[in-house]
């Protein structure tokens, strides 16, 4: 879709409502949502992170989506696909500076240069404990990219047609932090497997693209 069409759409998705936790557990294996069903947040107190489902035109002016793979590190989202974003800090003024801060640290993408235009469904990660804040952001103009080298290790530049085309969903084979050898759904683009919350998150933004289109 080329980017004119795509930001027409701004408008509609900044007034929809939200689909919420349906979109989120069609992503999920039905053992995780029975955990993530029965969880008291009160009782886990869960940190708190903001990232940025990010849409902006090409150079040839065809929408794009950005993911991250993150680096191998001793941690539960070693080597996998995300958002930009991270954790709150204290000088954060809410939870968009933070995911605007955070965005800017790890791919280069300065705030002023982004809108958030919808606030999303927050999903808990039970491995890491952390309660996410997705936004769905959009940049007017091309973007270049720089990486934080010690949290980045490629920069994934997804095609919207490719994210929204209902055969970009799968499901693969894994071992997780809550099974061994499960059956996954999963979104494959750029020959990148994308599970757990960020596909989650990523099916809650792509029911409310779908509806429109």
């Amino acid at each position: 879709m080329n980017f004119a069409e795509f930001y027409d759409l701004v408008p509609k998705i900044k007034n929809m409502p939200l689909p919420g936790q349906e979109s989120h557990y069609k992503m999920a294996p039905l053992l995780r949502n029975k955990e993530l069903a029965s969880i008291n947040l009160e009782e886990k107190q869960p940190k708190r992170a903001g990232v940025v489902s990010l849409f902006y035109p090409d150079d040839k002016l065809q929408t794009r989506l950005l993911l991250i793979l993150r680096k191998t590190y001793n941690g539960v989202h070693s080597n996998q696909v995300g958002f930009p974003g991270g954790k709150v800090e204290l000088s954060d003024g809410d939870i968009a500076e933070t995911a605007l801060r955070e965005t800017w640290e790890e791919v280069g993408v300065s705030p002023k240069k982004i809108e958030l235009i919808k606030q999303m469904s927050e999903i808990y990660i039970p491995p890491s404990n952390f309660l996410v804040q997705p936004f769905i952001g959009v940049s007017k103009e091309p973007l270049s990219f720089t990486m934080q080298e010690d949290e980045v290790e490629a920069i994934i530049e997804v095609l919207f047609s490719e994210f929204i085309d209902d055969t970009s969903i799968f499901e693969e084979n894994l071992s997780t932090s809550y099974a061994k050898n499960i059956d996954v759904p999963a979104f494959k683009l750029n020959d990148y497997t994308v599970w757990g919350a960020t596909a989650m998150m990523l099916s809650e933004v792509k029911e409310m693209f779908k509806a429109l289109i």
